[in-house]
């Protein structure tokens, strides 16, 4: 089964493992109790960033929140998106599912980087490791993506068979017979 697997997409596959659970539930709190949900540990540098900082009133911070949850949410999507492009075996080989990917990883090294200025800001040390260590995560995987070779191309292969396709038959056989 895992005879074809790139190692960007496995590491891929991994840490979406990791943030669709934990960024999910971290935004459906937020959704459920926008001014609770922004007061958790992996939200209270973007919460004091907001109150604090920006001193936005209290519902400047509830669209905040929902903002931010929004943000995450798009970010799980990608991954979700990401995960079932890789479960085709076709699209994984030719490397389709690596856009999907490259979003995700895009978006959620900007929050991770943004949520770890804020929280160096606040002088949140737990905020801030929490927020390093989801960034080195998705870099790490960024730069595999980046560095790894790409899918081989195989265009005079058919993707079914092991044939060549029928333009290429007729391109075949008329080099094969001699010119009249």
């Amino acid at each position: 089964m895992f005879k074809n697997w790139r190692l960007s997409s496995f590491s891929g596959a991994l840490l979406a493992a990791y943030f669709i659970p934990a960024w999910s539930l971290v935004s459906f709190h937020i959704m459920l109790s926008p001014v609770h949900g922004l007061f958790e540990r992996p939200n209270i540098s973007f919460a004091l960033f907001i109150s604090d900082t920006l001193q936005i009133s209290g519902m400047g911070t509830v669209r905040g929140a929902w903002l931010l949850a929004l943000a995450r949410l798009t970010v799980v999507a990608f991954f979700a998106i990401f995960l079932a492009l890789i479960s085709l075996p076709r699209v994984r080989k030719a490397g389709g599912c690596d856009e999907a990917l490259g979003i995700a990883l895009l978006l959620g090294s900007l929050i991770s980087f943004a949520g770890m200025l804020m929280a160096s800001r606040a002088h949140e040390i737990e905020a801030l490791r929490l927020h390093a260590t989801e960034l080195m995560m998705l870099l790490g995987t960024a730069i595999v993506l980046l560095v790894e070779a790409p899918a081989q191309n195989r265009a005079h292969v058919s993707d079914v068979t092991s044939e060549p396709r029928r333009g290429e038959q007729q391109g075949l056989q008329q080099q094969a017979s001699p010119a009249r």
